[in-house]
């Protein structure tokens, strides 16, 4: 008896060999290629095959990586109705190199805050490592056209790159994303513009946005077209092409320097009244202490709670723009100024370095410097480094610079360990719970100078003006009351020592 076989059933037939590649494909289709945290393959593909692992190092070293945790957007849509303006949506790009992605990453967190402060959404941040940026599309055009879908799907209107773009990158970035493209020094000069007040810190901003639009025109269609010759052989177009040339944009190029000059003028005009106040503090021999420090680092938040002097104070990046100085008093009766200066960021653009320049001398003249510093912040060693680059460039006097780490209520011990050492004599304070700031003012009367003069004169009773000044700008080391007069020994300036000098004992 013969076996009977039974036919293959049509479910056990073999698979047809491009049906299984193009299954593989899709199957690798799914992976999450910008994922933050996320593996670049499942559990099931991580070790199997004949592959080594190599080929997905490639392509992990060729994507684009999210930063997680950067996205603003309005969670509950019932808030819409307390914005009064649309807000833009926008994407951060960035480039680093191999081993400074800590580095990256903490300055696009940065980045996300400045646009967050200038009034934009941000719906997503990538970060691209390659050892220098494309010098056409600052990603390279491979990553762009990434970048591209990336807009597309998350619906932004505007890409914000970490790092001040040259114009033709703006450009070329901009025709492949089919958005606005801008760079972080665009978004800083935004927010100076939204937060200067008076008179001198409009005209410092608008200094600033002037000098960096100027290389930055450019024309727009026929109207602009180039100045050209008669001649089609000498690279002309022929007849009738003579022209004025690029007529409008020399014409905007022009407008531009000379309200750059007029600009100029006016800060020029506002130095005599700063130095005439800081000529009559310097006559009295008044010491000045400047608080400088990176933005939101909680300057105000500490000239407040040493002076009580109600400046305006704002979980924002730059709310102070304008310089506050405040009066305060040592324990033994010594008068001295407390100033408020401008913050600083990384790659502070230098257009607004020098048109703060007359502000930054406050610092610049100063005789103790605070420099204050966010013991929260993930990367405090980069906020010391950066202001005092910032303060080396207006020639600050680094030799009476006490660091003060605030914000010391939101870190632990062994933080404040890691911090200390950075700055071993450093000073931790809270100017919300008012931690460390005795230990403040006591340093900041250490470091006072003392008085040039020392002098011992019987002061007449009917010269009461010349004991107040004494109580006032000088330190008392003794006065007694005697029947001529009052007896002093103090350290004054030499200005009012000369006038003590008739009366000297």
């Amino acid at each position: 008896m013969t076996e009977q076989t039974t036919p293959p059933s049509t479910d056990a037939s073999p698979v047809d060999p491009v049906d299984r590649v193009l299954s593989r494909a899709e199957a690798h289709r799914g992976v999450r290629v910008f994922g933050a945290a996320q593996a670049l393959q499942d559990a099931t593909t991580a070790y199997g095959g004949d592959t080594d692992g190599d080929q997905w190092d490639r392509e992990e070293r060729a994507a684009l990586r999210r930063v997680a945790g950067l996205s603003t957007e309005l969670e509950d849509v019932t808030e819409v109705e307390y914005r009064q303006l649309r807000l833009e949506n926008v994407v951060l790009v960035g480039v680093h190199p191999q081993g400074e992605q800590t580095d990256a990453e903490n300055s696009l967190r940065e980045l996300s805050a400045l646009a967050e402060t200038a009034g934009a959404v941000v719906l997503d941040g990538v970060l691209q490592r390659r050892p220098h940026p494309d010098p056409a599309t600052y990603v390279g055009r491979g990553k762009a056209a990434e970048l591209r879908d990336i807009v597309a799907a998350v619906g932004a209107d505007t890409v914000i790159a970490d790092t001040e773009l040259a114009p033709s990158q703006r450009r070329a970035l901009e025709d492949v994303v089919k958005v606005k493209v801008i760079d972080r020094t665009t978004v800083i000069l935004d927010i100076f513009s939204q937060h200067a007040k008076s008179r001198e810190g409009k005209a410092q901003v608008e200094l600033a946005q002037l000098e960096y639009l100027l290389p930055r025109l450019r024309g727009w269609g026929d109207s602009m077209s180039r100045q050209a010759g008669g001649q089609v052989g000498a690279g002309g177009a022929g007849m009738g092409s003579r022209g004025p040339g690029e007529t409008k944009i020399e014409l905007d190029r022009r407008r531009i320097r000379t309200r750059m000059a007029q600009l100029r003028k006016q800060l020029r005009d506002f130095a005599p009244a700063r130095e005439a106040k800081r000529a009559e503090r310097k006559r009295h021999t008044i010491p000045s202490v400047a608080i400088a420090g990176y933005t939101n680092a909680g300057k105000s938040s500490l000239l407040n709670r040493l002076t009580s002097a109600g400046v305006l104070v704002e979980n924002a990046l730059f709310a102070t723009l304008d310089a506050t100085v405040r009066r305060s008093e040592t324990t033994d009766g010594r008068v001295y100024t407390l100033t408020d200066t401008v913050g600083f960021v990384r790659n502070l653009p230098h257009q607004l370095v020098e048109a703060f320049r007359s502000t930054l001398e406050e610092v610049g003249d100063a005789d103790v410097i605070l420099h204050v510093v966010d013991a929260s912040h993930p990367d405090p060693a980069a906020q010391l480094m950066t202001v005092r680059d910032v303060m080396g460039d207006v020639d600050a006097n680094f030799g009476h610079e006490i660091v003060v780490f605030n914000k010391a209520d939101l870190v632990t011990d062994d933080e404040r360990l890691v911090l200390r050492g950075l700055a071993p004599k450093a000073i931790f304070v809270s100017s919300r719970t008012g931690e460390g700031i005795d230990e403040l003012r006591a340093a900041i009367e250490d470091a006072l100078p003392l008085p040039a003069v020392e002098v011992q004169a019987v002061v007449p009773y009917d010269r009461g003006d010349l004991v107040s000044a004494v109580h006032e700008s000088g330190l008392i080391v003794a006065q007694e009351h005697r029947e001529t007069g009052t007896f002093l020994h103090a350290h004054v300036g030499a200005r009012l020592a000369a006038e003590l000098q008739p009366f000297a004992a």
